[in-house]
């Protein structure tokens, strides 16, 4: 598509200056930030002044874009060849075109072309690529063939016929129409306001053009829910992606004001602040390049990723997850390995290493090479083309999500393993760009902390965790023969001790249930309320009340209440956890009381 006036136009006139609109699909908001490689594309319709451009045009001249051409009945194609270009103007008068940009490697192409015969410039459009830039100019004399596109009868040897395009007319009409048609509809909705942002615009200015209460569910620090009450603004245009396709929202501010959330809503996209902004206000929009970049790295892993484990194992892709920290694909195998996730890691690498170019481009639902392009479907309220995210020689994929523009701004992907996953699949965990020097860091600085502590190099790690962990099983084991011993002994202690009888309690620092259910088991008292607890004297811990079935099944809830905890309890016995251990002398007395009038009764 086509975006903005070159500023080099200066004093000239133009009649046409347009570009993306923000009112598109959501496999289009952004396309010239979010949504693919840096946009600078630019149209003028000139009405004068072509003089002073021959003399520009010829001072430009470095090298010539390879240009194919053919011809139909209203409408002359023609496809200028760059790949990955940038700094893209199209200048087109009745009876010339010019046109001019730089390759990836940044060197200078400029074409200019006298038609053959006059065009009509006011209803001639244009289409971008990441391969190429597509004029289709309308013929003043319709259904008129053009033996040539040039003026002169001078073949240039960087233009050449389109055969795979080129076909007779007859029958024909109704293919061309629907090709215009197609490109007309796209740029109906184009605005001429303001240039859209580009991929590599940290901030631009757009107006606000709705704003409405809304709410938002977020976790808060504690875990819990939590509602927030603010706004969803709906801007003119956005550079922040909503979030989908497997990716998670970009963040930002506008006007400084913090967006918590962008989602789509059909073809908008709505933006959460808890501060209102006014419809009509000019705004200016920044995004969190920091979680945008890491989004980006991760997505374009993922595609990589996933082509890869296609080619060499024929394992599909089902699902994907962008996570916090890591990111998982669901392959369609029950398991993977250790050599096909070594030989994966490795390949993805060497393409990385291969500095490969990643492409955007749009194709219409009709398109025939929609067929070949990889996806999982589209959405249901789906309208307009299909945006295609294309890996240089591995991998052409549908997507809606943000990427790098070259395999190389991945830097590196590891993948950390493989895990069982749902009905027959499997779930391969990676990580990748600047997420990787942050895992290596977070690991390196474990290694050091692990390495002061065990008193021995990284090497020896393992076996000196291994020999403690026998260690420690083998003094858990001592200790709870141990306990069990001093629970014996502690019963019969209680059980012939004067003051046996009515409510007996006991605590302990050291202790588990076991220990507490051998004591009761020991005493064996149906007759006794037994009131056992273990842990910190004023903090947590665990507590046990065993003695008639009806007294505890009574008493058990309220003990539980008390202390400020909960449990259960059936035959007389009622146990759980307590966070208020320091009101133990409250149940005793609440124990108390309930014996006294029994006993006053017998």
């Amino acid at each position: 598509m086509l975006s903005r006036i070159s500023p080099e136009c200066g004093p000239l006139d133009y009649r046409a200056v347009s570009h993306l609109p923000l009112n598109l699909s959501p496999d289009h908001i952004r396309r010239g930030s979010c949504w693919g490689r840096p946009q600078d594309l630019k149209i003028a319709v000139l009405a004068s002044d072509s003089k002073y451009h021959r003399v520009v045009g010829a001072a430009m001249a470095r090298q010539h874009a390879r240009t194919l051409w053919y011809d139909r009945p209203k409408y002359v194609f023609m496809e200028f060849c760059v790949e990955d270009s940038t700094d893209v103007h199209v200048l087109l008068e009745d009876h010339r075109i010019v046109f001019s940009c730089k390759n990836a490697d940044g060197v200078e192409l400029y074409n200019e072309i006298e038609f053959y015969a006059k065009v009509n410039s006011k209803d001639s459009q244009d289409k971008r690529s990441g391969r190429s830039i597509t004029c289709f100019v309308r013929k003043w004399k319709e259904k008129v063939a053009w033996p040539r596109l040039t003026k002169e009868d001078i073949k240039p040897v960087w233009l050449s016929v389109d055969f795979d395009n080129w076909r007779d007319w007859e029958g024909d009409e109704e293919v061309e129409l629907a090709q215009v048609e197609h490109y007309a509809e796209l740029l109906k909705k184009v605005s001429t306001k303001r240039p859209p942002p580009a991929m590599d615009d940290l901030d631009f200015t757009t107006t606000v053009v709705s704003c409405r209460p809304a709410e938002l569910q977020t976790e808060g620090s504690n875990g819990k829910k939590e509602v927030l009450s603010g706004f969803h603004v709906v801007l003119e245009d956005t550079l922040l992606f909503p979030e989908g396709g497997g990716q998670p929202d970009d963040r930002g501010t506008i006007n400084d004001i913090s967006v918590l959330r962008v989602t789509r809503r059909g073809a908008q996209a709505d933006h959460f602040t808890q501060t209102p902004l006014s419809p009509g206000t000019e705004v200016q929009v920044r995004v969190d390049w920091e979680r945008r970049f890491d989004h980006m790295q991760q997505h374009s892993g993922q595609h990589l990723i996933t082509a890869v484990a296609d080619h060499l194992f024929g394992l599909k892709t089902t699902s994907w997850e962008l996570g916090r920290l890591r990111s998982v694909i669901e392959l369609d195998g029950p398991s993977l390995t250790a050599e096909q996730v070594a030989a994966i890691e490795h390949s993805v690498n060497e393409k990385i290493r291969d500095r490969l170019p990643v492409n955007v481009r749009e194709l219409s639902l009709d398109d025939p090479e929609v067929e070949q392009v990889r996806g999982r479907g589209l959405p249901d309220d789906h309208a307009g083309p299909i945006r295609v995210v294309t890996i240089k020689s591995v991998d052409s994929n549908m997507c809606c999500g943000t990427h790098v523009s070259n395999l190389s701004d991945l830097q590196v992907i590891k993948i950390l393993g493989t895990e069982k996953g749902k009905k027959n699949k499997t779930n391969l965990i990676f990580l990748a760009g600047n997420r990787v020097l942050k895992w290596m860091e977070r690991s390196y600085g474990t290694e050091k902390a692990l390495t002061a502590l065990l008193k021995c190099g990284a090497e020896d790690h393992v076996e000196a965790v291994k020999k403690l962990q026998n260690s420690s099983k083998l003094l858990q084991k001592n200790n709870l023969n141990l306990l069990r011993d001093l629970a014996v002994h502690i019963a019969h202690s209680l059980r012939t001790s004067p003051d046996w009888g009515g409510v007996v309690t006991l605590h302990r620092k050291e202790g588990d249930s076991e220990f507490m259910n051998i004591i009761a088991n020991e005493i064996g008292s149906e007759e006794t309320l037994l009131f056992l607890t273990v842990g910190d004297e004023k903090g947590a811990g665990l507590f046990l009340l065993a003695g008639p079935a009806e007294a505890v099944e009574t008493l058990g809830p309220r003990v539980a209440e008390v202390l400020e905890g909960k449990g259960a309890g059936k035959k007389g016995r009622f146990q759980g956890k307590a966070t208020k251990m320091s009101r133990r002398a409250e149940v005793q007395t609440l124990l108390q009381d309930y014996i006294s009038p029994q006993s006053a009764e017998e």
